[in-house]
């Protein structure tokens, strides 16, 4: 039979063909590492978590060392010193006040201290005296006075609770702020009987740049007396005892002129006696660490009996001193101090009652004079810039001319005995 391609079946007359052998998907196993790879080092990544992205590193520690610190440079004071023989200081204070003390350029002790009799009152701190039975070429400890530190303010000893804040008060054991305050009594190489000057700068507080350059320039044995009106007051009245400053607080009184009433607060004429008692204790808890009180201003206030006595029991029992400025002409403070038992002192000059420079440089020559001629006297000064440089150059002068410049309660707490030692 012929072939018909029409009728037979597609491709029976053919040989079957052979299956066709199917090899492995390479291309799909090698997508499928890949991706096993790829997923095992982002498992490894997440489980060391390895910050660098797998990129090599080493750790290693870094030691900061400090550059070598230059040796401390000692003061002016140091330096003048090891150029100057030694010169033997004598100190006064009293007994009760066991923070004040003499501080050795050298070696940084106080010097022993060495009481008089008991009765005595002062307790007398003696500089070093050459040992001559050590041969000169042995060291000698040095007697110069660099610094003198006053006792830590506030004490709490004397420190009373108030409405206002805290009061000043006499301690359960005696101590008094007049005394635990004082700047210590130093005399140098002036003879027994020089004639003693202490010297008193008002004013500060009011004006902070004028504060500051009192505190500077001025001798620390200058006391500094502080109106309770000041922004800053708790850090310069810090800073002015650091610089070995004697602190009054200037309490604001009614002055001739009403109209000049200073501030808030200020102790008036005809007032009740308990209104100008709370008015004087809002005054003294504005800051601490003084030995007393002054006047600022007050030409009325202070010439009248039944409004100052109080004020002055009040100043009295609270272990304080009280000093008269001296602008008050007919001023009762001295008198009235004293029958309250409060140790007082009244300015013998005001020395910028005239703020004309040839005004002030009589004023202190006239208060040199007076100390001459009654051995001691105080002089006063508002802090006026004009007379500041003055007085501030006089102050540095004084012992060169034989007088001693003396902290205020030198001549108001210490008697006539406690004073006037030799070298």
């Amino acid at each position: 039979m012929a072939a018909n391609d029409l009728h037979d079946p597609l491709g029976l007359d053919r040989p079957a063909a052979r299956p066709q052998r199917l090899g492995p998907p390479w291309g799909w196993v090698v997508l499928g590492g890949l991706g096993l790879v790829t997923c095992g080092l982002v498992a490894y990544s997440l489980a060391v978590d390895d910050g660098m992205g797998g990129r090599p590193f080493a750790e290693a520690a870094i030691k900061r060392e400090r550059a070598p610190e230059a040796p401390p440079q000692p003061p002016p004071a140091a330096l003048a010193a090891a150029a100057e023989p030694a010169l033997p200081v004598l100190r006064e204070g009293r007994p009760s006040n066991p923070g004040a003390a003499i501080i050795d350029v050298q070696t940084g002790a106080n010097w022993p201290r060495q009481a008089a009799e008991p009765s005595s009152g002062p307790l007398i701190l003696r500089a070093p005296q050459p040992d001559e039975s050590v041969p000169r070429s042995a060291p000698q400890q040095s007697s110069r006075v660099v610094g003198v530190q006053l006792a830590p303010a506030p004490d709490p000893r004397l420190v009373e609770k108030g409405r206002h804040g805290p009061l000043p008060r006499i301690g359960a054991d005696g101590s008094r702020p007049s005394d635990i305050y004082a700047r210590p009594l130093i005399s140098g190489a002036l003879k027994v009987g020089a004639p003693r000057i202490a010297l008193v700068v008002g004013g500060m507080g009011l004006n902070a740049a004028a504060t500051s350059a009192a505190i500077e320039t001025l001798p620390g044995a200058v006391t500094l007396g502080f109106a309770p009106y000041g922004g800053a007051l708790d850090r310069q009245v810090q800073e002015a005892r650091a610089a070995g400053h004697e602190l009054v607080l200037q309490t604001p009184m009614e002055p001739i002129d009403k109209s000049a009433i200073p501030g808030a607060n200020t102790l008036l004429a005809g007032a009740e006696a308990a209104q100008n008692l709370d008015s004087l204790r809002w005054h003294l808890s504005r800051m601490t660490g003084y030995v007393g009180v002054a006047n600022f201003l007050g030409g009325r206030f202070m010439t009248r009996e039944a409004d100052l006595a109080p004020v002055m029991r009040e100043i009295a029992g609270r272990g304080l001193l009280f000093l008269d400025d001296g602008t008050a002409a007919q001023s009762l403070a001295p008198t009235l101090a004293a029958a309250a038992g409060a140790p007082a002192a009244r300015a013998d000059v005001v020395l910028d009652a005239s703020p004309r420079p040839e005004a002030i440089e009589a004023a202190i020559a006239r208060l040199e004079a007076l100390a001459r001629a009654k051995g001691s006297a105080i002089g006063y000064a508002a802090g006026l810039p004009g007379a500041m440089e003055a007085v501030a150059r006089f102050a540095q002068g004084l012992e060169r001319r034989g007088v001693a410049l003396v902290p205020l309660s030198a001549l108001t707490t210490r008697g006539p005995a406690s004073v006037g030692l030799t070298r």
